[in-house]
């Protein structure tokens, strides 16, 4: 009863900071926490099949370019596609296809997981650092696709003047969204089934769990969500280019869920807030500084650097992350048991 109390309270905190956020703070800071909630709904996918499942996959670029262009095309008019195709001419395909700003997220995410689903198949005949190469190769082939294809994504020019949709009513009630669906499916049956492979695979397949289906089930779950992201990002930042899409995407993602821990939903939403909004608050050190009447000049890099070390500072003190592979209740419950 006091979980559910819990839980039904961090909702309500959640609905309501999402709703006075854009009325209390500047634009700046909106700016900062739309990124969070995109990176949110991008880690918390990520972690899916990462994490819960155990598939050292390294794919989340591809998918999220996927979803950042078929959102860009699909909210682009006819003409604005043509004004914009400089190589060659747009496809009649690319110029017929148009929907909503709704519909839009819906079909990218739909795009993304299809996908998914097809490279499944090769992907999941291997395991471990196999499936890790495997996996970066997808990413690095969507991004030579989208170069090589003028026709279809602009090339390395990209697409512009996409329609700014993202405010933070939209990243953060998706983002919102996308927790509670994970956490379902973490919880449900197909969830307990993900843990059992990513414990002991062959076990799981001796206690008749199809782990095929299972590893694709996370996949396709955690793609569709990553494209969803990349059409919100597409929104937010209102232009896609090949170059937005590389496999530091993908790092900076697991960075921050190993940092929250493997497994974690709750641990991939403090780990987004500590990466995203943690790299904006240090950027002062970056500028010159005034200390008692002496300037220092500017060192572009160091906020990384201070960043870097407080990374490692946190790993050596929490190596199985912030949070393990357990939520908020646990942390609690463990906290509780250790002052009786």
């Amino acid at each position: 009863m006091r979980q559910k109390m819990f839980h039904v309270l961090a909702i309500l905190a959640a609905v309501g900071f999402i709703i006075i956020a854009p009325e209390v703070f500047d634009g700046y800071t909106v700016r900062i926490l739309n990124n969070i909630a995109i990176f949110t709904i991008l880690a918390v996918s990520y972690n899916l099949i990462n994490g819960v499942t155990g598939q050292f996959s390294l794919e989340p670029n591809g998918f999220v370019a996927i979803g950042a262009y078929v959102t860009a095309l699909l909210l682009l008019s006819a003409d604005e596609k043509i004004y914009q195709f400089v190589v060659e001419e747009p496809t009649a395909f690319v110029l017929w296809i148009n929907s909503g700003f709704v519909m839009a997220l819906i079909i990218s995410g739909i795009a993304a997981s299809c996908v998914a689903l097809i490279l499944a198949f090769p992907v999941f005949r291997v395991r471990g650092d196999y499936l890790a190469i495997v996996t970066l190769g997808f990413g690095f082939i969507i991004q030579i696709f989208a170069i090589n294809n003028p026709q279809i994504t602009n090339g390395s020019l990209g697409l512009n003047d996409i329609p700014e949709y993202a405010n933070f009513y939209w990243t953060g009630f998706t983002a919102l969204l996308c927790v509670l669906l994970v956490l379902n499916v973490v919880n449900s049956k197909y969830g307990r089934a993900m843990k059992a492979v990513r414990d002991d695979e062959d076990a799981a397949e001796a206690m008749g769990i199809n782990t095929f289906k299972i590893k694709t089930t996370a996949f396709c779950t955690s793609a569709f969500f990553e494209g969803i992201g990349g059409g919100l990002l597409a929104v937010l930042l209102t232009t896609v280019s090949p170059d937005q899409f590389t496999f530091f995407l993908t790092f900076q993602l697991l960075i921050i869920i190993v940092l929250g821990g493997l497994g974690s939903t709750t641990g991939a939403i403090v780990g987004t807030i500590f990466v995203i909004g943690g790299n904006e608050v240090l950027r002062f050190l970056d500028e010159p500084m005034n200390f008692f009447g002496y300037v220092t000049p500017a060192m572009p890099g160091l906020r990384m650097v201070v960043f870097s070390v407080l990374l490692i500072l946190v790993m050596l003190f929490a190596r199985r992350g912030l949070f393990g592979n357990g939520e908020i209740g646990d942390v609690l419950k463990k906290l509780k048991s250790k002052k009786r």
